[in-house]
């Protein structure tokens, strides 16, 4: 797949950059909400769509973190590193993985893991150190100072979001997708906060489906 095609393996419904970035996997394994009895969870298998470098800067494309030039850009560095790329894969799951078990905490309204939080502050300590403050038409604001060797500068924005969601009034929104082997996480932003699927037309579907056989 061309990066010129960045978004056909992708889907956006989170809400927040953060939050699309840890579904870029799912079926991570049991849903409370889901009939109990009916499945053999332990054999769900994690849809992975990160399987490589590319694949990190086609999510970037489609995100809107990257621009073309950006994604050529890391392209030719990778290929150069390929061990440095690898590495950053490295880090980019690890981070997801942090991310999901600490919203996943804030939505059982538990403790996050010490662990979690650290990956999530190391992460964002290097990203802030990338940030500047420029002067534009519309005035002062953030931007990242990336080079052409950044190949983590994909993980800059993603960590700075997760951070600006978990101490916002925003957080109260945060829902998990009632499919049954889905797990993705979304914020809530319906009118009266029932949202239930990441996708009516995905998950949502497939539980009427599964209604409907059972009463038949």
């Amino acid at each position: 797949m061309a990066i010129d095609d960045p978004g056909a393996a992708f889907k956006f419904v989170g809400g927040s950059l953060c939050l699309d970035f840890i579904n870029t996997v799912s079926g991570r394994g049991p849903n409370p909400a889901a009939l109990a009895g009916e499945r053999d969870y332990a054999d769900i298998v994690e849809k992975e769509r990160l399987v490589g470098f590319d694949d990190l800067m086609r999510w970037g494309r489609a995100a809107g973190v990257l621009t073309r030039a950006e994604a050529a850009e890391l392209e030719r560095a990778a290929r150069a590193g390929p061990a440095h790329a690898s590495q950053v894969m490295g880090r980019a799951r690890g981070l997801r993985q942090a991310m999901y078990r600490v919203f996943t905490a804030v939505i059982e309204r538990w403790k996050p893991d010490a662990t979690d939080l650290a990956v999530l502050n190391r992460e964002l300590g290097r990203a802030r150190a990338h940030e500047r403050l420029t002067s534009g038409m519309r005035g002062i604001a953030w931007t990242w100072n990336a080079g052409g060797r950044d190949l983590d500068r994909i993980l800059w924005p993603t960590v700075r979001s997760a951070a600006d969601l978990l101490t916002s009034d925003e957080l109260k929104r945060l829902r998990q997708c009632d499919g049954e082997d889905c797990r993705w996480l979304f914020l809530d932003t319906s009118k009266n906060r029932s949202r239930r699927w990441c996708e009516m037309a995905d998950c949502g579907n497939r539980a009427k489906v599964r209604r409907f056989r059972r009463r038949h």
